[in-house]
């Protein structure tokens, strides 16, 4: 996880891109975007995406958006990238007179509703936008934080402004130069030099650390994101050894290097309130490596925030398989958080998919350094994200339950599984498009969807949907399942998204649903359900579904006859 040169990666650009997917990338700027250009398309390639850039000429956005017969619309892309820079912003500025300048941030947020409003009535595209990265210049000193009408008291609020509009704006996606300008500071940022001569305003040397920012959201976009993160213990998760040391002697709390542990579990404890998965992996003896989530005061993190603890004396990359098994979630959604170089190399080399991240060794750095990463980049927040802890410690005590088991079938009834089902609506909306966002493996189509696709997917009489809840007698599963159907004739229904938690695997939701949507076809007098599989490098796992479901295949589609369709058995309610 080392950072590239801007030479480096554009080094990338002459390798072959054709296995990864295309996707259509707009960057318009009002200042020079040749080499982030550069940057963007060539570290895509260490993101495993195949990026046709379309670039408007120099400070063209405002005709590139507002007119319809502009490049812009003819390329059509796919996401939409706009640079609006502070130096700009500060010849804006100076133009004012006084009285204007105290409502300019005001003015500057309007325009960028503007384009933002125009480009989504006009094109499917999601947009990125950059903030803006603070420029002072000291014509009030400090005071300017007290002089509404200093360029710094306005360039903030814009900021804060922008923050606001992206609540609403469900296809924007705001990019932190700001933080990153913060990060490595001003000098390394922007160059003079460049900015006279070339009128760059990002330096050659922060170009990979934007296009890494900017390819994280993209990323995350295509439904790429990190959902785990396995903590090792021993001066990891506090300082000592906990088998030597015992659990009084190690190294947690607010003083010495304890504090640089307490502050780290404090972080991952946000993460697990987030949504992240916490799991543990660890050398130890069970019971000896547990105590100090139970006895130890000053323990930030404990058992119930953890969603699956393993700890024993196997090779580390065997214990992340059974994680992974227990989880059901891709290795290559997972972080391992480790101290000991050779351990962190036996999981790279075995589990290269495993994100691993070259942790430093003084544990007062860990925190800076995997804050800089940004490994866990999201374009999603929901209500239940904060009890996916609990679903997963659930899901352990069904694994050790059907172990109890040697019929499938008893387990399945033993399980009491009952499931909701209801079309989509106002309090499922923003759950059902942040699923279209992450799910990858049971996804037949992998049609990515936001909230906005959804409100006139819903708004539309061609779409019927569907969202399947599931729970048991361990606990709620939630919201598990999407399908939407698309009224293809009188007498087709096409099956345009059905995508899947895997967490309910192999537990008959898949009969169950398609028991209901027979049901439904037949209700309203439709003759066939077609169904269609787009592969992708994640869902391999559903190839088969429709032919494993009775579909017979036709010109790549999938073809049920509703009236020969005989139930399948499951144990759902």
């Amino acid at each position: 996880m080392k950072n590239k040169s801007f030479l480096q990666i554009k080094k990338n650009i002459k390798k072959d891109f054709s296995e990864f997917k295309k996707i259509k990338l707009a960057i318009l700027g009002d200042s020079s975007t040749q080499f982030l250009n550069i940057a963007i398309k060539g570290l895509a390639y260490d993101y495993n995406l195949n990026l046709e850039i379309w670039e408007s000429d120099y400070d063209q956005i405002s005709l590139q958006v507002f007119d319809s017969s502009s490049d812009l619309y003819s390329f059509n892309p796919d996401l939409i990238l706009i640079f609006k820079s502070s130096h700009k912003l500060l010849q804006k500025y100076n133009l004012n007179n006084l009285e204007r300048q105290s409502s300019f941030a005001i003015n500057q947020i309007e325009e960028i509703e503007n384009i933002y409003n125009t480009l989504s009535n006009n094109i499917n595209s999601k947009i990125i936008f950059y903030n803006y990265t603070e420029i002072n210049d000291n014509v009030f000193g400090n005071f300017s934080n007290k002089v509404e009408s200093s360029f710094l008291f306005q360039q903030r609020k814009l900021n804060y402004l922008l923050m606001e509009f992206a609540l609403t704006s469900p296809n924007l996606y705001l990019c932190d130069l700001s933080s990153i300008q913060n990060q490595i500071g001003k000098g390394s940022f922007f160059h003079t030099s460049s900015y006279i001569n070339n009128s760059m305003v990002l330096s050659v040397d922060v170009l990979p650390l934007v296009a890494k920012f900017t390819l994280d959201i993209i990323k995350t976009l295509e439904g790429n994101f990190n959902k785990c993160i396995i903590l090792d213990l021993d001066n990891t998760t506090w300082g000592g050894i906990i088998g030597d040391d015992g659990v009084e002697k190690i190294q947690i709390g607010d003083f010495g290097i304890g504090k640089a542990f307490s502050e780290f579990q404090l972080w991952v404890k946000k993460l697990k309130n987030r949504g992240i998965i916490i799991a543990v992996c660890s050398k130890n003896t069970e019971s000896v490596a547990i105590e100090p989530f139970e006895k130890h005061p000053d323990m930030v993190l404990k058992m119930e925030d953890i969603s699956v603890f393993v700890a024993n004396w196997n090779n580390k990359a065997d214990n992340i398989r059974q994680i992974q098994n227990v989880l059901n979630i891709g290795f290559d959604s997972m972080v391992f958080i480790d101290d000991n170089p050779f351990e962190r190399n036996i999981v790279r080399e075995n589990l290269p998919d495993v994100c691993v991240p070259e942790l430093p060794e003084d544990p007062a750095d860990y925190l800076e350094y995997l804050y800089n990463l940004n490994l866990f980049e999201t374009i999603s927040y929901s209500n239940e994200d904060a009890d996916r802890t609990k679903k997963y410690q659930n899901e352990s005590k069904r694994v050790s339950a059907q172990k109890k088991y040697t019929n499938e079938n008893d387990f399945l009834k033993s399980l009491e599984m009952v499931s909701n089902i209801e079309a989509f609506n106002k309090f499922n909306i923003p759950r059902v498009a942040q699923l279209s966002q992450r799910s990858n493996q049971f996804n037949l189509r992998t049609i990515r969807y936001s909230e906005n696709d959804i409100n006139k997917i819903v708004n539309s009489e061609s779409f019927f949907s569907f969202a399947f809840s599931l729970k048991d007698k361990f606990g709620d599963h939630g919201l598990i399942c999407v399908i939407i159907l698309n009224k293809q004739s009188n007498s087709a229904l096409f099956i345009d998204t059905w995508f899947m938690s895997c967490r309910v695997l192999k537990r008959g939701m898949e009969n169950f649903v398609l028991n209901k949507l027979v049901n439904f076809a037949k209700d309203n007098d439709y003759k066939f359900i077609i169904g269609e599989y787009i592969k992708t490098a994640k869902n391999d796992l559903v190839k088969n579904h429709y032919s494993e479901l009775g579909f017979k295949k036709k010109n790549n589609k999938f073809y049920l006859e509703v009236e020969n369709y005989k139930q399948i058995i499951n144990y759902i309610n």
